[in-house]
């Protein structure tokens, strides 16, 4: 219920973000007429229309983001014949006559079929198609959550229920609305004048969709008008996670719940399928990874370190990849991965997100330590703490009996991408490249699976990036459709990461890096040479800089020699 009165005020807030805008004169045009057999309607098909985009949008994929994108199209056209026949009725009996109808029922007061439920209700659906509001922390909660959790009626009603708290305030806007241009038309015989400024508004928001300001310009303005808002409200209803568990010497670990079922795993590696009634009498470590976050990256030494150290004494290491982007379904990559990186106990591929969902996880790295009995003692979500994890280790295997275990902590000494982070706090966040979670770009607007040449501005600041040369940015990574193709970024860290991938024939991509425009020189990543010459060969994270002094603020840039290079996230030590 709490999260059902998220999604409703999350939706009513959606009006004081400048992106709604260009559907407002589309709502205002029957501000006029009985909200019962006009307005009503209308935001009915309105909200019914989004959650089934949305919610076939976050579970469905590209196809269904493409379908949407030709419904826009067709629901631009529509309304720009409502906002010509708005502004004259000449005009309107111009147009061919398949139009005029169309524009009749859908605007002309006077005609008996243009005041019907049905032609409200259309007016409606068109714009639920062209309806992009701000994707802001509720909306994208609800998204994310979508996406994991698949079709379902909980996600179609979320989804509903943020969508009728929009049109609720709409309803109130279009109520206003009409008393204010009922006492106009009465005080200053305006009828007509508001007509054609209606028709004029109308066609200013097809324009403004067309080149898309309502997902551009006025989502970035909306961002910052209402999220913190709506950040307070999710806050209130799931409030932070708690504190991780410290352990004390001497003290048993809690019992926090039950190992779950591993049976939803699509495939296994280095072992026949495991059970959970298989590992009783065991104690397992579970470590959630996906092969190109560098946080579990860097974690992956002392997990393989625990693995080869407690073998012989009664300990089993689990890793459970669970994707984040779509080349990690692919069980060829994961494999080629699991070989580069040395992992050698058993891998469990959760594409569908089975054992993540039974384990009710949200993180990479995320370790959780089960006992012979197949009790969940203890958890850990994130780098770092790893004497404290050995040390439940050990107090595991010590209460199952276990004697003679080797002393000491592991050093497993990471070189490369796997050693530990920096540590500096102000280093420049995650970034993705595909516009679906985009971010501090600065390359002008993102056009949306359509191939575009961007330009790269002269001066960036700090944690601002920008594409120059031909791209095509897809929601979750950008393909470069022309050679020497760039992507720019005023960054602060140790190092930089980018994962990238080839085209989908495989052939290699050459790439040259510099920093603050020269050469990197001893600042040069694992990935490239000191002239910051390297190749894209395969779908995985690439270590571009490790900067020899310190962490510094500078301006790295990539140029890609061949085309086909995909570019998916930034990250950051």
């Amino acid at each position: 219920m709490l999260v059902l009165i998220l999604a409703f005020l999350g939706g009513v807030l959606t009006i004081l973000s400048p992106c709604i805008l260009p559907v407002l004169p589309f709502v205002f045009a029957r501000a006029d007429r009985p909200f019962v057999r006009n307005g009503l309607p209308m935001l009915l098909g309105m909200a019914l229309t989004f959650a089934l985009v949305a919610t076939l949008a976050a579970v469905g994929g590209g196809w269904a983001i493409r379908a949407n994108q030709y419904g826009r199209i067709v629901a631009m056209v529509v309304l720009a014949v409502l906002g010509l026949t708005l502004l004259s009725t000449h005009l309107a009996e111009w147009i061919s006559r398949p139009f005029v109808a169309l524009g009749n029922r859908l605007s002309q007061r006077s005609d008996a079929e243009g005041d019907s439920v049905w032609s409200a209700a259309g007016l409606g659906i068109a714009t639920g198609l062209l309806w992009a509001p701000c994707a802001g922390p509720i909306l994208g909660l609800l998204l994310t959550g979508a996406a994991l959790n698949g079709a379902s009626v909980q996600t179609s009603l979320l989804l509903l229920t943020y969508a009728a708290g929009a049109a609720t305030s709409l309803a109130l806007a279009l109520v206003i609305g009409g008393r204010v241009f009922a006492l106009m038309k009465r005080s200053l015989g305006a009828g007509e004048w508001v007509r054609r400024a209606l028709g004029v508004l109308v066609l200013a928001g097809v324009a403004m969709i067309a080149f898309g300001l309502d997902t551009g310009l006025l989502t970035r303005v909306s961002l910052a008008s209402t999220g913190g808002i709506e950040q307070k409200l999710i806050n209130a209803v799931r409030p932070a996670p708690a504190p991780q568990p410290v352990v004390k010497a001497g003290e048993p670990l809690p019992v926090e719940g039950e190992l779950p079922s591993l049976e939803g795993a699509t495939q296994w590696l280095n072992t026949p399928p495991l059970s959970a009634s298989a590992l009783r009498g065991k104690v397992v470590l579970v470590d959630f990874w996906t092969y190109s976050c560098i946080n579990c990256i860097r974690s992956l030494p002392y997990v393989r370190a625990w693995a080869d150290k407690y073998k012989d004494h009664g300990l089993v290491v689990i890793g459970v990849h669970a994707p984040e982007f779509a080349f990690e379904k692919q069980p060829q990559n994961v494999i080629r991965a699991v070989k580069d990186l040395g992992v050698n106990y058993p891998v469990a591929l959760d594409n569908n997100y089975a054992i993540w969902k039974g384990f009710n996880n949200e993180y990479w790295p995320a370790h959780y330590f089960i006992d012979t009995r197949g009790r969940i003692r203890h958890h850990h979500f994130g780098e770092g703490e790893y004497a404290q994890s050995e040390d439940v280790i050990r107090q595991l295997l010590t209460e199952a009996g276990q004697k003679d275990l080797p002393g000491g902590y592991v050093q497993p000494g990471a070189e490369g991408a796997e050693a530990a982070g920096s540590g500096d706090g102000s280093r420049s966040p995650e970034t993705y490249v595909g516009y679906a979670r985009a971010e501090n770009f600065a390359g002008g607007q993102v056009a949306h699976d359509d191939a575009w040449t961007y330009h790269a501005p002269a001066t960036l600041m700090a944690n601002q990036w920008a594409f120059d040369g031909r791209w095509t940015v897809r929601e979750e990574h950008a393909h470069l459709d022309a050679a020497n193709g760039r992507i720019v970024y005023r960054f602060r860290g140790r190092d930089l990461h980018l994962v990238l991938g080839p085209n989908t024939d495989g052939k290699p991509v050459r790439f040259r890096v510099t920093i603050d425009g020269k050469a990197p020189g001893a600042d040069h990543g694992m990935d490239i040479d000191a002239d910051g010459n390297g190749t894209v060969t395969a779908q995985r994270l690439y270590q571009l800089v490790r900067q020899a002094q310190g962490t510094g603020e500078r301006t790295f840039e990539i140029t890609f020699l061949d085309p086909g290079v995909q570019a998916y996230a930034f990250t950051f030590g």
